[in-house]
């Protein structure tokens, strides 16, 4: 067995005295695990690092076994990554979260996803926005996706302000106010009639959302708790926006 690919490093462990246990997020095959013999050499060791894209040649005997990789560098960013908290913790916290999925299932959107948002890492408000997105889409591939289209009291699609915490349905500010004390709120860049880019309220309001559905129905259910990694990539985010909104005010 053996197939050949693109994909992510999330991440890599010690095997043996030469050895890793390589962890990729691949294209065409998921999340995927391979061994990379001579991955502790100094050759190896840059290219295996977190956020770097790769290309892999994977074989095994069975389609069940570890196989092995072999891994050629396509692009090194994990040096770049590095140099910023925001950057760092948040490709940490997208590894954690794909690590929620089976094993060799193909997501392929959610691959092009983590490209896009490492590509902008460096943008702290940009970052935020997809990353919200990014744990939406993974509700829905785990079954748990919220609708956020229309009003599930009324269906008008226009004016929605809040989600119920019970259905993950979204509700209009009309239906919703009194009883406001018992939503969630929506952000305005998650409402399908809005074209607006995401403040920090409005991104502490998407975080505080998913957060929410994802305690409800994947962490808790599993008995686990939420990565660390997650929480140091919000608050990294929030206050890179305070910085560069404190550098605007002075300019």
């Amino acid at each position: 067995m053996e197939w050949q690919d693109e994909g992510i490093v999330l991440g890599s462990r010690r095997h043996g005295e030469t050895s890793v246990i390589a962890e990729v997020m691949t294209v065409d095959h998921g999340r995927h695990l391979g061994m990379v013999r001579g991955g502790r050499s100094r050759t190896m060791r840059p290219v295996l690092q977190p956020g770097n894209r790769v290309s892999l040649h994977w074989r095994a005997r069975l389609s069940e076994h570890l196989g092995e990789f072999r891994v050629e560098p396509i692009e090194q960013r994990a040096a770049l990554l590095m140099l910023s908290a925001p950057a760092l913790h948040g490709v940490q916290a997208m590894a954690s979260l794909l690590r929620l999925l089976p094993e060799r299932d193909p997501h392929r959107h959610l691959c092009a996803a983590m490209e896009v948002i490492i590509a902008h890492l460096d943008d702290a408000s940009a970052a935020g926005e997809l990353f919200v997105r990014f744990e939406l889409a993974l509700l829905n591939e785990l079954g748990f996706g919220l609708d956020l289209a229309q009003c599930a009291a009324s269906g008008v699609r226009t004016d929605l302000a809040y989600v119920s915490p019970k259905s993950g349905r979204a509700v209009s500010n009309a239906a919703g106010t009194p009883y406001a004390d018992r939503m969630l709120a929506l952000p305005v860049f998650l409402r399908p009639d809005m074209n607006e880019a995401a403040d920090r309220a409005d991104l502490e309001a998407g975080f505080r959302l998913t957060g929410f559905f994802l305690n409800r129905h994947v962490y808790e259910p599993r008995g686990l708790k939420p990565d660390t990694a997650r929480e140091s990539f919000i608050q990294a985010t929030l206050k890179a926006l305070d910085a560069a909104s404190t550098e605007h005010q002075i300019r």
